[in-house]
């Protein structure tokens, strides 16, 4: 691929790859029904358990009544449905029309946490976070234009060393996941930690040896294995599920009207900077994979896609909208490029917000067995960031500094996972930015490779 003003492309035409001669695999093309529905239950498997766990974590930590906490679940699966189907399909100026699997932002869960201990009650805090998510989503909306001129700063040495992270931080979320849950008597079990890794094995397997549908639902394949496998040994338990109602219309505004309160829209408007930059970096990877040059435009109707979809969201009870970085992994491990699964994969989110039974049964796979599964989606996460620095000259005197480059930066983006209380002490703000990984990798690489390699070839040139 040929890059242009330090990584934007001169194209948005899909580039043939090796990888995309087949039909079935290219970014426009439709695989057959039967396909379509395993290869998008495959990208849902991937992406639930990332979708839930926000509004759990922030409905339990508000001591939400448990029809609230329901609804609140039910409305982000259905808002992240629904901005799915908005990205993968599109309307004139808002979705990028890639497979993007969207999700709550995990970057939300602070300041909405430090919200909730400011309010007096859960449903007083719901109705703030919703007013500030729904005036950082307008201002942003319009920003997106300004917002995607910092597509200058994203050449592949920036690019690659931001996926990387991507990666490095799903990486330990899966073995987490592989141990189970704290509150069990199976937690970090041996039997249940070779579960996990007989479901790795099972998915890479197929990968490897399968037929070529097997290929693509290789994950699936290792999580439905693993489940059944899970049943005997009593680590999957439906009664819960089976007390939830099968079909729920959606309630807009359950907590009462939104509350606008300017601390909170500023909180709320640097985490909506942060996903942008996640989203960013979460597009581009795609658009290296699929062969689509990403362009400035592509950008913006992403971002604005997300805006719109987190204001829907809010107004649902919901919370902001991102692009997910876990099904970048599916969709390299399936090869199947088609943004038309992911749509399909959007519906079936839909769907499963409206019929809160079918949403429980998932919910329901062993996180043992997804943790195992994703370990190899994940892993790809990394790999995918490995490939794109593979372009970068690290060997020569400038490749040096770009090796620095690439080192500082994957190691900032490091430090809030290593050490998640690492800027307890500093400026909200600056915990709020620097605490997501993501985000400080990107900052990192883009200020050095300015300092280091833009402003020199500047100096230069007026010298």
């Amino acid at each position: 691929m040929n890059y242009h003003n330090n990584g934007i492309k001169e194209s948005a035409e899909v580039t043939p790859t090796s990888s995309a001669t087949d039909t079935h695999l290219a970014l426009d093309s439709i695989p057959a029904p039967k396909e379509t529905f395993f290869l998008a239950i495959q990208h849902v498997c991937a992406a639930y358990a990332g979708i839930i766990a926000p509004p759990l974590i922030i409905g339990k930590a508000l001591d939400l009544p448990l029809a609230y906490l329901t609804i609140l679940l039910s409305t982000s699966i259905l808002a992240s449905g629904a901005v799915t189907l908005l990205q993968t399909i599109g309307i004139p100026g808002i979705g990028v029309k890639l497979p993007l699997v969207e999700g709550v932002s995990f970057s939300t869960i602070a300041p909405m946490l430090i919200i909730g201990q400011m309010s007096p009650d859960p449903f007083t805090a719901m109705q703030i976070i919703m007013g500030s998510v729904i005036i950082s989503s307008v201002f942003m909306f319009f920003g997106a234009s300004l917002y995607a001129r910092l597509l200058n700063f994203f050449p592949p040495l920036v690019l690659g060393s931001v996926v990387t992270v991507i990666g490095l931080t799903l990486i330990p979320v899966s073995i987490e996941w592989m141990q189970g849950q704290e509150s069990t008597p199976f937690y970090q079990s041996p039997y249940i930690i070779s579960l996990s890794f007989f479901t790795f094995m099972i998915t890479i397997m197929a990968v490897r040896y399968g037929p070529k549908f097997v290929k693509r639902v290789s994950v699936l394949l290792g999580i439905t294995t693993g489940t059944l496998i899970a049943i005997p040994m009593g680590l999957v338990d439906f009664s819960e599920a089976m007390t939830q109602d099968l079909f729920v219309l959606p309630h807009f505004l359950a907590f009462g009207m939104p509350k606008f309160e300017i601390t909170s829209i500023i909180s709320m408007t640097i985490v909506m900077w942060v996903i942008m930059i996640e989203a960013t970096c979460n597009i581009m990877a795609i658009g290296e994979i699929v062969g689509k040059d990403i362009k400035k435009q592509d950008v913006i109707n992403c971002l604005r896609a997300d805006c719109l979809g987190s204001i829907f969201s809010a107004v649902l009870n919901g919370f902001q909208c991102s692009a997910y970085g876990q099904n970048i992994g599916i969709i390299q491990i399936s090869r199947v490029y088609s943004r038309y699964v992911v749509a399909v994969a959007g519906l079936l989110l839909v769907i499963l917000g409206m019929f809160p039974l079918l949403s429980a049964m998932i919910a329901s796979i062993p996180l043992p067995v997804l943790g195992g599964a994703c370990l190899a989606v994940f892993g790809l996460v990394v790999a995918t960031g490995i490939q794109t620095l593979s372009s970068v000259d690290l060997t020569s005197e400038q490749g040096t500094v770009n090796s620095l480059i690439i080192a500082a930066s994957i190691t900032m983006g490091m430090v809030p996972l290593v050490a998640p209380q690492f800027y307890t002490h500093f400026p909200h703000w600056v915990s709020i930015i620097f605490g997501s990984g993501i985000t400080s990798s990107a900052i990192t690489a883009i200020r050095l490779n300015l300092i280091l390699n833009e402003a020199p070839k500047i100096h230069r040139i007026r010298h």
